[in-house]
Parts: structure tokens; C-alpha cells; sequence
């Protein structure tokens, strides 16, 4: 059985979008993942199939009601698959999470717009609140195109070389590595001489330095993290 992930969104025509080209797109169409597709107005109340309200309490904008979105999820048959609910206030998306999603049968995205979603449904249906980062976008379908992409080319058979994985960003904790590749000599700069010793060990060790030098100058957080985990091993 393929991995399948559920999308409920006011705006279907969204999908697949970016999911249909690329790694992504050839597993679709090969059956390594399959994709649902579900428009949160067909859960809508009322002859306009109103799907939000004004918010308890006063202040801006509109919020998606309860009752609309818990019938949409309970549509959907889950069965353990975790339903993702992309916001600014969940935790950041990493690649362990990517890899934790991946592993299993697949997931549910539920995509907010306007203000979010209520409360209370995020509860009771124990919804995973996962950001991307620090900002704020119209809506979650970009988010679930981020998401669904990060955990597709992580099944078997996607990606080109079982190793990609390993060697990518946060494969290992660091962030990767520079690549090079021909012309040998471009605009005055040329490829650092190691990678043309054909020295394996030495290429190895060069890009292991490489990532480490990286990882500390941009990100110090995750060098400290990593730096953390090796002296506890």
C-alpha cells in the first residue's frame, strides 16, 4: 500500500500544484504516494456553505468554525495517520519530523486560512501544529506543499542515491557541504584541488570540515546542538 497524505483546503485547485513535477510528481505517477484531495466547502453550513465566523471575543478577521472542520477530518479515513495542522504557533519543522512522517502510512494536512482554525478541534482530534518558521503566509497550502514534499522524497525509491539523505542538510545535524562541478575554472575561481585528487579519504575529511565551518557560522544553533550530541554519545 503507497503512502497516502489527505489534503482538506478551501482552495483544491492548489493541488497537486509543485507535488505533481519533479521526485514528487514521478512517484505520483508511479504509485509510491497517493494524494486526496478535499474542499472544506462541501462541510460548509447554510445555503452559502459558510465554512468561518467571527471571532468570540472581537478582533479581526474571520475563524474556521469547529463544527465544519471537525466533519471534514472525521470524513477522512485516517487510520493513525497524524493530521497536520501548518501554523506560525506550532513547532518548527525539522527533519526528523520529516523522516518520523515518511516512515509511516502517510498523513492528513489540514490547511487554515484567515485567522485559523478553532481552537477546540485542534484539540479534540489531537491535530500536530507544525510552522515552518518565524512568518506568517496567507494560508497552509504552501506549508503542505513544503511538508508533503520533505516527506515524499524520503520514500524508498524516490530519491536517485539511498545516500542523498544522509549527505543532505540536517542528514547527520550539520548543514551541507559546497558542491562543484565542471567547469574546473569559472570566472577565475577554481574547484578546491582535493575534490580532483580522487583521494576519497581526503575528500571525505574535506567536506566533513566543510559542513562543520557552515554549520557554525550560520547556524550556531544547530552547531551547539550537534557538538551537544557529540559528547554525549
Amino acid at each position: 500500500m503507497s503512502w497516502h497524505a489527505d489534503i482538506l483546503t478551501l482552495f483544491p485547485d492548489m493541488f497537486p500544484g509543485p507535488l505533481g513535477v519533479s521526485l514528487a510528481g514521478r512517484a505520483l505517477e508511479e504509485g509510491v504516494w497517493s494524494l486526496g484531495v478535499h474542499d472544506l466547502r462541501d462541510f460548509g453550513r447554510g445555503r452559502h456553505r459558510a465554512v468561518d465566523d467571527t471571532p468570540f471575543g472581537g478582533g479581526a478577521g474571520m475563524v474556521l468554525r469547529a463544527d465544519v472542520v471537525s466533519e471534514a477530518l472525521d470524513s477522512i479515513a485516517a487510520e493513525g495517520r497524524p493530521v497536520i495542522y501548518p501554523t506560525p504557533r506550532g513547532a518548527r519543522l525539522t527533519q526528523a519530523h520529516s523522516r518520523d512522517f515518511a516512515s509511516g502510512d502517510g498523513v492528513v494536512v489540514l490547511c487554515g486560512r484567515f485567522e485559523g482554525v478553532d481552537e477546540r478541534v485542534l484539540e479534540r482530534r489531537g491535530v500536530v501544529q507544525i510552522s515552518l518558521g518565524d512568518f506568517v503566509l496567507s494560508g497552509g497550502e504552501i506549508p503542505a506543499y513544503a511538508l508533503l514534499d520533505s516527506c515524499v522524497r524520503l520514500l524508498p525509491g524516490v530519491m536517485g542515491s539511498e545516500l542523498s539523505d544522509a549527505e543532505e542538510s540536517f542528514g547527520d545535524g550539520l548543514l551541507e557541504y559546497p558542491h562543484y562541478t565542471k567547469p574546473a575554472s569559472w570566472e577565475g575561481l577554481d574547484v578546491p584541488p582535493v575534490l580532483l585528487s580522487g583521494h576519497h579519504a581526503a575528500i571525505a575529511a574535506w567536506r566533513h570540515e566543510q559542513a562543520c565551518q557552515t554549520t557554525k557560522v550560520r547556524r550556531p544553533d544547530l552547531w551547539a546542538a550537534y557538538a551537544e550530541a557529540k559528547t554525549t554519545r
